[in-house]
């Protein structure tokens, strides 16, 4: 009697068998030894085709995607909110350390230049305004005058010596005797009459020479 491995599907058993005992195929065959080999290989096709079978429903978990596990905008925010803190933190540790150099002060000043949008208009239209009136004034220093004022008072001068005539000049002497004598005999009150008479044409004659002197120095100056 001897022993004897078998491979059965699946794992390896061993049996011990006696040398009489053949395969028996369950439907009859010509050959024993092909028969059991082809039913080998047919179990072993089946068992194969049981490792590989897959199920009808699917129980694997989901697919995880990146950009739902992985919010890259949210975390951009995150880091511009603690660069913005940041910040800030850092100004006002540089206002408190210099309030603490210092005396401190108020912040509130506005230091920016104050500008006019129609300025520039403005100045080019003074400075027209300015050029015209340079001109202007130029104009007026360089014109001459059209009428000659010399000849106007040497004209005057002789109207004022042709009416003094010698006639004129006698019958005045005649009236300032009479008048004298007249004094002479008449009241007190007259006198004073005349004498008011006598200052007041002194009076005049000296408005006429005092406008007559200004006239010819206004017309020297001219």
């Amino acid at each position: 009697m001897k022993s004897c491995d078998l491979e059965t599907p699946g794992q390896l058993q061993t049996v011990r068998t006696m040398t009489h005992q053949a395969y028996q195929p369950l439907l009859p065959s010509g050959n024993k030894y092909l028969q059991q080999k082809w039913d080998m290989a047919s179990y072993d096709l089946h068992r194969g085709k049981v490792k590989s079978a897959k199920p009808t429903i699917n129980t694997t978990p989901p697919k995880t995607y990146d950009h739902l596990t992985l919010r890259l905008k949210k975390l951009k925010l995150e880091e511009e909110w603690t660069t913005k803190i940041e910040r800030e933190n850092n100004m006002l540790m540089e206002k408190i350390s210099r309030i603490m150099r210092t005396t401190g002060g108020v912040d509130n000043r506005k230091y920016y230049d104050r500008k006019s949008l129609g300025k520039e208009k403005r100045q080019l239209e003074l400075l027209r305004i300015t050029k015209e009136n340079q001109m202007i004034l130029f104009r007026l220093s360089q014109c001459r005058p059209h009428y000659n004022v010399k000849s106007w008072h040497e004209d005057w001068l002789k109207t004022l010596k042709g009416q003094e005539n010698p006639i004129t000049k006698c019958s005045d002497c005649d009236k300032e005797q009479k008048i004298s004598a007249d004094t002479t005999t008449q009241s007190p009150a007259s006198n004073m009459a005349t004498d008011k008479a006598q200052k007041i044409k002194s009076e005049k004659g000296k408005e006429t020479s005092e406008k007559e002197g200004t006239r010819t120095e206004m017309q020297q100056d001219r």
